[in-house]
């Protein structure tokens, strides 16, 4: 039988892997269905109940043997049980259950690598165990320390104690608040009331549910004893004098061992003692008088008691002088000692003994001390002031004085800031002097009553003056600064010819003058020079010449003169126009100069050439003109003439031998005179002969007979000659005449 299950438990992994395919020989697998937890006897129990929470999983798996289960068991998050078993459940027991167990659980189980957790349930513990108190001394003294334990030993966790006191017939009085670790406290208390009371104490403690006290504790009687360690205090004498001798005696009468007694004075102990007595024994001084203080201490116990120490001066303190207060070098200064009051009979003033002291080391004996000021007499000055009285020296310091001794302020020097100005524009000016006690007041003094003030208290700081242009650099003489440290002396000063020295002063550019050569009419071909210069300016100084007409400048030129040319060779005409020039230096300001206009005039070459076509023109035109009044004139004497037709009997044209050499004989001047006006009515009178005569038209012959139109002035002619002359319609109409 044995076997058949060992056979069935080979074939039924090999079953399940060849019918479902889900399985394969051999792998193993698991699965975390669920994770409970349980608390037991229930989730609401009263303080010392037993409690166990059980958490419970439930695992599918196959091919594994031992499957082991990782509990853990949490509280408020925070683990506080694990347990690694192959078991199923786990029980985690709390036995007896407190208050501080109360809190939120849970149960995470992790097997292998996979891990699922339970629900979480509250536990929730009530009712805490009542504290107990002891005191290791129920009757202490006033103010004493004694120790106290409160204490609850069935509780667990953080407990915080609270105590009580409490007086017949009255309400607890809360005292001290501690926290403890642990289930118990112990400290100690300090009670100040004489008389009885009661002391008790409860604890509290913080759960997630809020916080939970207890009650309070069993109540002490507690008896506070009075402590009566009051010292007195005697002063002996009682009228006391400087220099007296003071006897302050300060005792306890208690039976107390471990006392110990203090004198003080303005927080300062003056003596100590470990007995029930303090004895002190001084010489008095005036500075002694004041509140003296007796103090009793026993363990933590304190009691005093007060009284007023008086001691009387038999002369005052010496007062020491200076003079002057401020103090330059070369001043003579003095120092005075002197005492302002002395007691009548107490004293001799004829024993007065005066000292003086510097930096502690004596300088001389006297009441007055005088020197020259000088830097070796700076120091702490004071004097001592001795007397006697019952054959006792008495001895008095002054207060100190501080003697620093001025240095005198130097000659200033007056400077600009930078080193470099501009006319026409503000500038800064420094007045500084190079030695000097601060504090120094500078005054400057300028042009048109300018007065400004400034004072110089420290090293790094400079007297600058804002100051308003000037135009010329001789303003520059008419500054004057003062420099003063010492109102008894005049003041130191500087002149404004130290400005001249140490500072670079630019001018601006005048305005500039553009000047032509050799003048703003030229001829072509000539070198035009444009001088552009100006009356005033630092060097160096840039010219810019100008055309108008073109975008850009001609030349520019940087020089360390006063004027500068630029020169334009082989003018023409596209050098006609407006031009002008523009200076500048370092001061960056521009000037330019008035507009300069520039003619170009044409070449006598082309002059001469110009009028010898001029002449041959006119020549033309009076060959012209000529042509025209005889065309013309023709016209006029055609007029008169009989035309015949060609088919017909020549007409004849008749006209005297004088017309005929007149208009041979006319002048050229007065053909010259009507050349235009003639020119215009002939072209008139050819359009309208045009208009008449036909195209084209074969010779036509007239006869014209010559006669003589005077006598007187023609030769003398027998009979009549005949002339026969052709005509001709030329193009324009008018007919031509041509010798027949």
């Amino acid at each position: 039988m044995k076997s058949l299950d060992s056979h069935f438990s080979v074939l039924l992994p090999l079953y399940f892997s060849s019918n479902t395919g889900e399985i394969v020989r051999g792998e193993s697998s698991y699965i975390i269905d669920t994770v409970g937890l349980k608390i037991l006897p229930e989730s609401k129990v009263q303080s010392g109940t037993k409690v166990t929470i059980r958490c419970q999983v439930s695992v599918s798996f196959s091919n594994i043997s031992h499957l082991e289960h990782l509990f853990k068991f949490l509280r408020d998050d925070i683990q506080i049980h694990t347990a690694n078993t192959t078991e199923d459940s786990v029980d985690y027991e709390i036995n007896p259950a407190r208050v501080a167990d109360s809190g939120n659980y849970g149960c995470l189980v992790l097997v292998k690598n996979k891990r699922k957790a339970s629900n979480i349930k509250r536990l929730d513990v009530t009712g805490l165990q009542t504290p107990i108190l002891h005191l290791n001394n129920s009757t202490p003294y006033e103010s004493e320390e004694f120790k106290v334990t409160c204490s609850a030993p069935e509780e667990k966790g953080s407990l915080i104690f609270n105590f009580y006191q409490t007086f017949r017939d009255g309400q607890p009085q809360w005292i001290k608040q501690l926290r403890s670790t642990n289930n118990f406290l112990d400290t100690t208390l300090t009670l100040r009331h004489i008389g009885d009371c009661f002391l008790s104490c409860d604890y509290e403690i913080n759960v997630i549910a809020g916080t939970s006290r207890s009650n309070s504790s069993n109540g002490i009687q507690v008896k506070v004893k009075e402590l009566n360690i009051t010292p007195d205090m005697t002063i002996i004498p009682n009228d006391i004098y400087e220099p007296d001798v003071v006897e302050v005696v300060c005792s306890v009468q208690v039976p107390l061992e471990n006392i110990e007694i203090f004198l003080i004075k303005d927080r300062t102990v003056l003596k100590r003692a470990t007995s029930k007595t303090l004895i002190h024994r001084f010489v008095s001084k005036a500075t002694d008088s004041g509140e003296l203080v007796c103090k009793a201490e026993w363990r933590n116990v304190q009691k005093e008691n007060y009284k007023t120490l008086t001691v009387k001066e038999v002369f005052s303190k010496p007062q020491l002088t200076l003079e002057p207060v401020d103090l330059f070098e070369g001043d003579i200064f003095r120092l005075n000692c002197s005492v302002k009051f002395f007691v009548p009979g107490m004293i001799d003033p004829n024993t007065f003994k005066y000292t003086f002291y510097k930096d502690g080391a004596e300088l001389t004996s006297a009441s007055t001390y005088a020197t020259v000021a000088n830097p070796e007499h700076n120091g702490n000055y004071f004097c001592k002031a001795e007397g006697v009285r019952h054959s006792s020296a008495l001895y008095k310091d002054s207060q100190t004085i501080l003697v620093k001794v001025k240095v005198p302020v130097s000659n200033p020097v007056l400077s600009v800031v930078g080193g470099e100005m501009f006319l026409g524009k503000s500038f800064r000016l420094i007045c500084h002097s190079h030695t000097g006690t601060f504090p120094i007041k500078y005054t400057l003094f300028g042009p048109n009553g300018l007065i400004l003030n400034r004072e110089v208290s420290r090293s790094e700081e400079r007297a600058i003056f804002d100051v308003p242009s000037i135009t010329k650099t001789s303003d520059l003489n008419t500054f004057l600064c003062h420099a003063r440290n010492n109102p008894r002396s005049p003041p130191k000063i500087a002149l404004g010819q130290q400005i001249l020295m140490s500072t670079s002063i630019i001018e601006p550019v005048s305005k500039p003058k553009l000047t032509v050569l050799p003048g703003m009419d030229v001829t072509e071909g000539q070198t035009i020079n444009l001088v552009c210069s100006v009356q005033t300016g630092s060097h160096p100084i840039n010219f810019t010449w100008y055309h108008q007409e073109s975008p850009r400048a001609l030349a520019s030129l940087s020089t360390n003169k006063l004027k500068e040319s630029h020169s334009i060779y082989n003018a023409s005409g596209k050098h006609e126009g407006n031009y002008y020039c523009a200076s500048t230096n370092p001061a960056n300001e521009v000037k330019r100069s008035d507009f300069v206009t520039i003619g170009v005039k044409i070449a006598g070459w082309k002059k001469a050439l110009i009028i010898v076509f001029c002449i041959v023109l006119l020549t033309l035109a009076l060959v012209i003109a000529l042509k025209t009044r005889l065309l013309r004139f023709t016209r006029k004497r055609t007029g008169n003439l009989s035309v015949k037709s060609a088919s017909t009997k020549p007409e004849r044209l008749s006209l005297t031998q004088a017309e005929v050499i007149d208009v041979a004989n006319a002048t050229p001047s007065m053909m010259g005179k009507s050349v235009w006006s003639d020119h215009v009515s002939g072209s008139e009178s050819d359009d309208q002969n045009s208009s008449i005569l036909p195209e084209k038209s074969e010779p036509q012959y007239t006869e014209v007979q010559i006669r003589d139109a005077d006598p007187t002035n023609a030769p003398v002619k027998q009979g009549t000659d005949t002339v026969y002359t052709e005509v001709r319609n030329v193009q324009q109409g008018v007919p031509e005449v041509a010798d027949g």
